[in-house]
């Protein structure tokens, strides 16, 4: 493995290491105005969503290693934006819905984290069809966490644009 290529392994590495911690400090369900909201029928139950995100970190870095040691410069280049705005827009999403309250705003984001993931789905495929397979779990659950942000924000219409606590 050339050290541009384990560099890509350990950029990718940063960023989900930094994704996790963000999101870690951001997503904040304990809290008093999370916990009195209806949720939308169609979200999961906690567990799944315990079980879900460690998957998606391991799974994201190791698509960023076998992305980095099979595919180009070019597909390096793409996925290491790709992720990187993906991560920022679900970090935005985090603090817009959770520290903001902004709904509508918040569902925007992750529109952008599911779009700006498509291209990592896809040089997944690319890499490998089993690394591709793996991957598709988190593209469907920011799918999912996206129309669940639009579901608080339909149930919440008149939710404070810049509310902090």
């Amino acid at each position: 493995m050339t050290m541009s290529r384990i560099a890509v392994g350990i950029l990718g590495t940063a960023i989900i290491a930094i994704y996790a911690v963000s999101s870690g400090r951001l997503v904040a369900t304990d809290t008093q105005w999370y916990r009195s909201l209806t949720k939308p029928a169609w979200q999961p139950p906690s567990i799944v969503i315990g079980l879900i995100w460690p998957y998606n970190f391991a799974m994201l870095t190791t698509a960023s290693w076998v992305v980095a040691n099979r595919l180009s410069n070019t597909h390096h280049l793409v996925w290491l934006a790709s992720l990187t705005l993906s991560v920022l827009a679900a970090l935005l999403w985090a603090w817009l819905f959770f520290h903001q309250h902004a709904l509508v705003a918040a569902g925007v984001a992750l529109v952008f984290a599911t779009l700006f993931a498509v291209p990592l789905l896809v040089i997944s495929f690319n890499a490998s069809p089993v690394l591709g397979f793996a991957f598709v779990p988190y593209q469907l659950w920011l799918v999912l966490a996206t129309s669940l942000a639009f579901g608080y924000s339909a149930a919440y219409p008149t939710a404070h644009i810049c509310h902090t606590e």
